[in-house]
């Protein structure tokens, strides 16, 4: 007895956009006020508009959300980084390209988020914004070397607690010698050297 062939019908496909699936966490560090969040919104829009899947994990909304109730001492400090890249890695792991520009300070805090990276085989860059303090306190986005200087605050990354600077990222960015669009396509161009964009 034959049993006749039957077809199976293909579905029309109804979006017209086109995922990239590929994961990968880039953590961008620096001082405040380096550059970390302008670069990362910019590198965010080139990823979407080659159909990659891109989340950027701003610190402050981090800090509003998921680490609320933590302050600035060192261990809240790594517990908030620790928090961000566990949902970092998640992302990751799940075809996004999370991109994280988060002071992170402390090197073990960021050696730890590598290393749960590779546990999981999820793709990790570190990029330092090594912009000089100078310049960041010029930039002064949120006011925050102001109020420093002022005595309204102490504790700023930089000036009087401690930046531990990356021995060995995967990029360095002097965001003061060039554009935020060229900051970004050298962290595209890292990408896509690594097989990621």
């Amino acid at each position: 007895m034959t049993v006749p062939a039957t077809t199976v019908p293909t579905v029309p496909s109804t979006s017209e956009e086109t995922h990239v699936t590929t994961g990968a966490t880039v953590w961008l560090t620096g001082l405040p006020s380096a550059g970390k969040t302008t670069i990362a919104y910019e590198l965010a829009d080139r990823l979407r508009a080659e159909g990659h899947l891109v989340e950027v994990l701003d610190g402050d909304e981090i800090r509003e959300f998921i680490s609320a109730g933590l302050g600035f001492s060192r261990e809240d400090r790594h517990t908030n980084v620790q928090r961000i890249g566990f949902v970092a890695e998640l992302l990751a792991r799940n075809g996004v390209k999370a991109l994280v520009p988060v002071i992170a300070p402390y090197a073990d805090s960021r050696e730890a988020v590598r290393k749960r990276h590779q546990e999981n085989g999820s793709a990790y860059l570190e990029v330092h914004v090594a912009t000089p303090v100078e310049v960041c306190s010029e930039r002064d986005v949120k006011g925050l070397y102001a109020k420093q200087a002022a005595g309204e605050l102490s504790g700023l990354t930089g000036v009087d607690d401690p930046y531990e600077e990356p021995e060995s990222p995967d990029l360095r960015i002097e965001s003061q010698h060039q554009t935020v669009r060229e900051s970004a396509a050298v962290v595209h161009a890292l990408l896509t050297e690594r097989g990621l964009a």
